[in-house]
């Protein structure tokens, strides 16, 4: 579906539009411990397509940006900050190299500019663990509780991995899939000085998926960009230690707003 328009969830009453795009395991419903934090935006918490009640469009992440495109289209923005976790911030990334325009800011959190760049036995063991409880046809909701396990840091808040596992359980097994070929695609580490607009980098002290020296890498790689690391944390920092998180992302987020 080429024209299809994802949903959104929205909240705030700020002038001042900022959209929030989620991890392979979650969906809108999982920015819960973030919104407080952002009353002053009007923010836009989408649904990606094929999650929730989005339709799903062809693979590949120029239609993941695409449609992000037709969203904010629909929402009458011209102009967002982009908040994206993990397959979120590669579809934030990809977005503001393609459509520079309407890009206001860009926070890169637990997103590597690479899926797998260790190599191709990497992204093949990956899928393989993730489809096979699938391919056995134990579904999502089996599946969940193990990936989750392996995404948490040290003393995560009590709170994060219930929710994280009734998200991910959620999710569309369709869906789930095709996030997971598109996953597995991404590249834009040669195109990262390209990036023209401030952007943190945002990651978790003991995240596997997105390690800190590939983090740091990246930041150093866009031009002018942050680095905010969050101790103890794992793959969903926002969950795990939401006061911190909402920290490092106001901080950031309201000094672009002075600039």
């Amino acid at each position: 579906m080429t024209d299809a328009i994802p949903t959104w969830r929205e909240s705030g009453e700020g002038r001042r539009g900022l959209v929030l795009l989620h991890g392979i395991g979650g969906g809108s419903g999982l920015w819960g411990p973030t919104l407080p934090a952002l009353e002053d935006y009007r923010v836009l918490a989408w649904d990606m397509p094929g999650y929730g009640a989005s339709p799903p469009v062809e693979p590949g992440f120029p239609a993941l940006a695409a449609a992000l495109g037709r969203m904010l289209d629909a929402a009458e923005l011209d102009r967002a900050d982009l908040v994206g976790h993990s397959i979120g911030g590669m579809v934030a990334l990809e977005f503001a190299l393609t459509y520079p325009d309407r890009v206001r800011s860009l926070v890169l959190y637990a997103s590597p500019p690479a899926f797998g760049g260790r190599g191709p036995d990497f992204r093949d063991r990956f899928l393989a663990a993730r489809l096979a409880p699938l391919d056995a046809g134990r579904g999502m909701a089996a599946l969940a509780p193990e990936v989750v396990e392996g995404l948490l840091g040290d003393d995560p808040d009590p709170e994060a991995a219930p929710a994280a596992i009734a998200s991910m359980a959620a999710v569309p097994e369709s869906g789930y899939r095709a996030a997971l070929a598109t996953l597995v695609t991404f590249d834009r580490r040669a195109d990262l000085g390209r990036v023209e607009v401030p952007t943190l980098v945002l990651v978790g002290e003991a995240d596997a998926l997105a390690p800190f020296p590939v983090m740091h890498g990246m930041a150093g790689a866009i031009p002018g960009a942050r680095m905010a690391i969050i101790a103890y944390a794992g793959h969903l920092a926002h969950l795990e230690r939401p006061t911190e998180f909402n920290a490092m992302l106001c901080s950031f987020l309201d000094r672009v707003a002075e600039d």
